[in-house]
């Protein structure tokens, strides 16, 4: 009786430890996962207010300057 005890509490045990270090790294991987959306919004708002300054340049009849990434001309 008491080796089925023992066997027992050792899988709840075991069991544990698993599930601790699956909720570990499932903790970091959304920490990951959550900073590269951060840096993807971010990226996308910088080439959002580029393609609108190049927009606003064009329409107001400059010449974009690539290389300096701004607006020439009237």
């Amino acid at each position: 009786m008491i080796a089925w005890l023992r066997m027992l509490c050792g899988g709840l045990v075991l069991a544990a430890v698993v599930w601790a270090v699956h909720e570990i790294r499932a903790d970091g991987a959304r920490s990951v996962i959550q900073a590269i959306e951060r840096q993807n919004d971010d990226a996308e708002n910088r080439a959002q207010e580029k393609r609108l300054d190049y927009d606003t340049c064009i329409d107001a009849g400059g010449l974009w300057d690539f290389g300096a990434e701004k607006c020439r001309g009237p």
